[in-house]
């Protein structure tokens, strides 16, 4: 049974990250760290009373199709229901148009223990709250008067429709056509992989569609978005159905509660659909989207790292096998004494605290963009929090694969076995370094726009900071030299791909990857050391819960002495792994 992981949510958040700070801001000025426990709580309630035991069935039974609309697995519709009526859907949205304005950085913490309980549930939501995103910043008046409230209130759900089957991460070959028709557009054209495209969770259905007008120039400044509704309200209130149905839906290796469903727009007269912000700008709109869903999918991998994590701790701990090495008992104890596999779950443990600090760290700067009151400062936030989001993205989804493998290795050869749970946790995780943007798609962006556009002066500006806050941790007694070290090596990569960026740029994009993982776990190990510091500094002073503060010490040095190597072996490949890329011969691949 998952377990919300309060305890350590917020000592992450309030002790490590001082979110609690963010009530000397205007925005967030009522927040207060009781507020967000409490919030912790409740979400923590609702993820092991609803949405846990709904998991694995959901997994078994799966999202059907019908001609009609796509049917969720039972209890989903229920536990939507209560999701709407706890008014969870407002959470993190802006009060101006009817949300909760709760910080982002409270609104992560919350996802994270809500896709740790049932990612195929939370999928949901999750775009919900990136359309809500990209109408409320791009859309009209008229649109966001029209459309905001239900999304808003959790009556209906968004999805966004990118893909096509001749158009995937090239958006520019987008054929989806968009026919001008009075005050709307009629939508023709065939999107695939689309995320709860349809369900039978709510009577309407949000679409954010990707299409060229026709006339428009070619590639990508001739996209515009579109809101396309499942059905449309008459004056009268009555719904009528749209000019779209869900085709038919994936099968895949996990999530299978999430229908991923292949949508047909305009089968007769064309599906009409109302123009977002100006025509030609839909990339730009969609990106507003994409970049919320990013950092929401990197949450997703800590949620569910964290899942596997309790999942193969338990089995550990109860699984009687052997002697261990250098244990005097003559007796068989349970697998947890054994060394290899208490070095396993300390991999699991530490990997998913410094996924979790990064990822909170990266919500907490969008909050402080959002809230300084010093124009410079919130611009700084935001840049950082941009900078960030696709190593997030990256870093935490591809790490969750090798985690949570790890978890499967510690079951034995009952983590092969779906009974134990632990195999579905294994498939579901698969898919999240995939959507949303490959890892190579963000390494891409981290190369090319986050760190290009500026020269690195933000990478470069975090980096000094960090070293900063590394010397306050040894100014209280902390060992920074293994961290320190790694982050000198972060920094004269960053400035050899600065100048590789120039004059070598395929050498450099052919390691763009190896760069961002590099900046994951420096940037991890940073923040790890950070909550050992302040870990011992509250045992110092007496604090309660010994045990706990015991443990992050424990894992923070398990992380520099296991982990953080990985800096160094990762820094070699940026420098020098780039001309066997280019120079191979795809013949001989």
């Amino acid at each position: 049974m998952y377990s919300a992981p309060i305890k350590e949510l917020n000592f992450a958040l309030h002790a490590v990250l001082d979110a609690g700070s963010l009530n000397k801001t205007g925005r967030y000025a009522e927040y207060a760290e009781d507020v967000g426990i409490a919030v912790l709580e409740e979400a923590g309630k609702f993820a092991s009373e609803v949405l846990d035991p709904l998991n694995a069935s959901g997994d078994r039974t799966g999202a059907k199709h019908s001609p009609q609309n796509v049917i969720m697995p039972q209890g989903y519709r229920d536990a939507y229901a209560q999701f709407v009526a706890a008014g969870w859907p407002q959470l993190g949205v802006e009060t101006e148009i009817g949300g909760q304005g709760m910080p982002q950085v409270i609104s992560s913490a919350v996802e994270e223990i809500w896709f740790g309980a049932n990612m195929g549930f939370m999928l949901c939501p999750m775009l919900a709250n990136g359309a809500i995103e990209a109408l409320r910043i791009a859309g009209s008046d008229a649109l966001k008067a029209r459309f905001l409230p239900e999304l808003v209130s959790g009556e209906t759900t968004g999805t966004m429709n990118l893909t096509e089957p001749s158009a995937g991460s090239d958006l520019a070959a987008i054929r989806t056509r968009a026919v001008e028709s009075g005050d709307h557009y009629r939508i023709h054209g065939q999107k695939i992989f689309i995320t709860y495209g349809d369900h039978d969770l709510t009577g309407n259905i949000i679409h954010l569609v990707l299409a060229r007008i026709d006339g428009a120039p070619a590639g990508v400044k001739g996209i515009s978005l579109f809101v396309v509704p499942k059905k449309l309200k008459q004056p009268d209130g009555t719904l009528i159905t749209n000019d779209l149905r869900c085709v038919s839906i994936e099968h895949k290796l996990g999530i299978h509660a999430s229908p991923t469903c292949v949508m047909s727009f305009g089968d007769k007269e064309g599906a009409v659909g109302y123009l977002v912000g100006e025509a030609h700008h839909g990339l730009e709109y969609m990106f507003i989207m994409m970049n919320k869903a990013r950092l929401a999918v990197g949450i997703q991998g800590i949620g569910i790292t964290e899942r596997a994590f309790q999942q193969a701790s338990a089995w550990a701990r109860t699984r009687v096998q052997g002697k261990p090495i250098g244990q005097k008992s003559d007796k068989a104890l349970t697998i947890i004494h054994h060394p290899d596999v208490k070095r396993m779950l300390l991999t699991m443990k530490s990997g998913v605290q410094a996924m979790r600090l990064l990822g909170l760290y990266a919500a907490l700067q969008l909050d402080k963009a959002h809230s300084l009151a010093e124009v410079q400062a919130a611009k700084i936030a935001l840049s950082r929090a941009e900078l960030l989001i696709p190593i997030v993205k990256g870093w935490c989804t591809e790490w969750a694969n090798e985690l949570i493998s790890t978890g499967v290795q510690i079951h034995g050869g009952m983590g092969y076995i779906e009974e134990t749970g632990i195999a579905q946790t294994l498939r579901d995780a698969r898919i999240a370094a995939i959507y949303e943007g490959t890892t190579g798609i963000q390494a891409n962006d981290l190369l090319g726009r986050k760190l290009g556009r500026d020269h690195g002066a933000t990478m470069l500006r975090l980096i000094e900071e960090v070293q900063q806050d590394l010397h306050r941790c040894r100014d209280q007694g902390a060992d920074i030299e293994a961290t320190q070290h790694a982050l000198r090596l972060l920094h004269e990569v960053t400035e050899f791909m600065l100048i590789q960026l120039t004059n070598a740029p395929a050498q450099a994009y052919a390691v763009s990857v190896p760069y961002l993982m590099l900046c994951g776990f420096t940037l991890g190990g940073w923040l790890t050391t950070r909550a050992s510091c302040i870990a011992a500094q509250h045992l110092a002073g007496g604090g309660d819960d010994r045990d706990f503060l015991q443990s992050k010490i424990q894992s923070g040095r398990f992380y520099i002495d296991h982990i953080l190597p990985t800096a160094h072996a990762l820094a070699a490949v940026v420098r020098n792994g780039g001309d066997s890329v280019v120079d191979a011969e795809v013949e001989l691949i």
